[in-house]
């Protein structure tokens, strides 16, 4: 195997708690697909805790971990955006984001207290959830006549493809969703059908 095309992520949100001298630190965790979640989310977050005093967050997103964000919020800088996404990478997990809301005890926890207890709010998150691995899959849209429909949904069948979306006239179309370990198998086979148009949308 050239590449490796699968990913960990988290299954459904979950939130944690950890308390240190009086302050509360709120772990929520989302799964995300982009950064176009994370808006509405964050704005849920502070609708539910308008009184809290940081809501800090970290993201990481797509297959091969690459993009991440994060925010202190106010916090002193490097102590809640950086643990939370350092945890994050420890678990191996992506397109997720986090947010640990702060409601402040009173007394001040130093670097190492602030350090550790936004890393602990989102340890308790991702506890509560359960962490899945996924496929890295690409998705093409297929057209072909009527008659070579028995051609096409063989090979999808043989393949084990998955069908998104499908239309059948005397044009048909289908939107496949083809893992990246298949993709050029399953296409060399596709093509070897006569006139089929194939047409790549995205990843997934």
């Amino acid at each position: 195997m050239l590449f490796d095309d699968t990913y960990q992520t988290i299954e459904k949100p979950a939130e944690g708690l950890f308390s240190d001298r009086g302050s509360k630190f709120i772990g929520y965790i989302y799964p995300i697909r982009s950064e176009n979640d994370v808006k509405a989310l964050l704005n849920q977050v502070k609708h539910e805790h308008p009184k809290a005093r940081h809501h800090c967050w970290a993201l990481r997103l797509t297959p091969d971990r690459s993009i991440f964000r994060l925010n202190d919020d106010g916090e002193p800088s490097g102590t809640a955006g950086r643990p939370i996404l350092n945890t994050l990478l420890s678990h191996n997990i992506t397109n997720v984001f986090v947010v640990v809301v702060r409601y402040f005890g009173g007394t001040l926890l130093g670097v190492p207290g602030l350090i550790n207890a936004y890393k602990t709010a989102t340890e308790e998150a991702i506890k509560q959830t359960t962490i899945v691995q996924k496929t890295v899959n690409d998705v093409y849209s297929i057209g072909f006549d009527y008659l070579q429909m028995n051609d096409v949904m063989r090979i999808i069948k043989d393949e084990a493809l998955e069908i998104i979306e499908q239309n059948f006239d005397n044009q048909c179309s289908i939107i496949l969703s083809i893992r990246q370990q298949q993709v050029n198998k399953a296409l060399g086979r596709l093509n070897g059908i006569d006139g089929l148009k194939v047409k790549f949308l995205h990843q997934s």
